[in-house]
């Protein structure tokens, strides 16, 4: 899998044309199909264009069903290429489509969002969610092509951009101490994106190269997902309290570096710095009291779990962190109970 960070003027002409597809289609959403998909329908071939509409709701069975349908009615055949043109719910339902279809056709992802292009595009995690639970159904395929181009943020609303951060923000917690400590005492607005996107890349395919699968060390990449994939699975079904997910990791990531600390693999002020950093930038999710069981009953569908005990990545150093390490329902409530108050 290459990875390429350049303008799409030159990665995708360069990308078609050292393959000979027998046909080319585009999956987009109703967002990018307005806002980014003009960016690159020049540079194509004739090509079909399938659009699905936006949101993490949209990310099931029902919506794939629609586009494996649309690539048989196009009567597309196992040397075709889907280009999956988006955010991180059109790059896993696209790659999954793709990887299923026909037992697999290729795909390429062009993440479009902060989130997409530092986390979701690279690694060969394609899924879907099911009744209720987050990517709960699907398979590990990795793309043919991962082309970034920083230029899309530009249509990107505040909110999608502070969302995405969150993963750069994991990324140097669990593998770069020194890129924390530059981060962290920066305000949003003045980070360099265009290094972050190349440095988290950097870390994400160092770490998927080694354990393809998440046999072992690729389950660190999980900080804070634990607790955080299970508010935002809960609050999923509430239009009103619905959070992107980089609020509900950074929420995640506070909790569980609680839970570190408590257990004696961080010190006291990486925890500070972390609570510290993350509510200025985030602010605090509302949990009441009614939310916690809800919550915790959740993480009991984590994918790391092992035999019915939940198990974590928690940090044990800045830069540094362990996976597979047991939890309690106990300390997650604790965590939870911190991070209320």
């Amino acid at each position: 899998m290459s990875v390429l960070i350049s303008p799409l003027a030159e990665s995708l002409p360069t990308f078609i044309q050292q393959h000979n597809y027998s046909a080319v289609a585009v999956l987009v959403d109703t967002n990018t199909k307005r806002f980014c998909y003009p960016a690159i329908k020049n540079f194509l071939p004739k090509h079909k264009i399938f659009t699905i509409p936006a949101g993490e709701q949209h990310k099931n069975l029902a919506t794939c069903e629609t586009v494996w349908q649309g690539l048989t009615n196009a009567q597309f055949d196992r040397h075709a290429l889907l280009i999956n043109l988006g955010g991180g719910v059109i790059g896993d339902l696209g790659g999954f489509c793709a990887a299923t279809y026909k037992r697999g056709i290729d795909f390429i992802q062009i993440p479009t969002t902060l989130l997409s292009q530092v986390d979701a595009s690279v690694g060969g995690k394609l899924g879907i969610d099911f009744h209720g639970f987050k990517n709960h159904i699907g398979v590990f395929k990795l793309p043919e092509a991962v082309l970034i181009d920083t230029a899309f943020f530009q249509t990107l609303p505040e909110l999608e951009l502070r969302s995405g951060f969150a993963e750069i923000v994991k990324h140097c917690l669990i593998a770069d101490g020194a890129k924390w400590n530059i981060i962290r005492r920066r305000d949003l607005h003045d980070q360099d994106w265009n290094d972050l996107v190349a440095h988290s890349v950097e870390i994400k395919k160092n770490i998927v190269g080694q354990d393809p699968t998440e046999r072992g060390i690729r389950k660190i990449l999980n900080f804070g997902h634990t607790l955080g994939h299970a508010l935002e699975t809960h609050f999923l079904a509430d239009p009103k309290r619905r959070l992107l997910h980089g609020e509900a990791i950074a929420a995640g990531m506070i909790a569980e570096a609680f839970i570190a600390h408590r257990k004696g693999m961080i010190q006291a002020g990486l925890l500070e710095q972390i609570e510290e950093y993350l509510f200025a930038v985030y602010g605090r999710v509302t949990i009441a009291d009614t939310d916690l069981e809800p919550v915790l009953a959740l993480t009991l569908q984590d994918k790391k779990n092992r035999n019915g005990q939940v198990r974590m990545a928690l940090l044990d150093g800045p830069g540094s962190c362990a996976y597979d390490v047991p939890v309690t329902k106990a300390e997650m409530s604790r965590a939870l109970e911190y991070y209320r108050t």
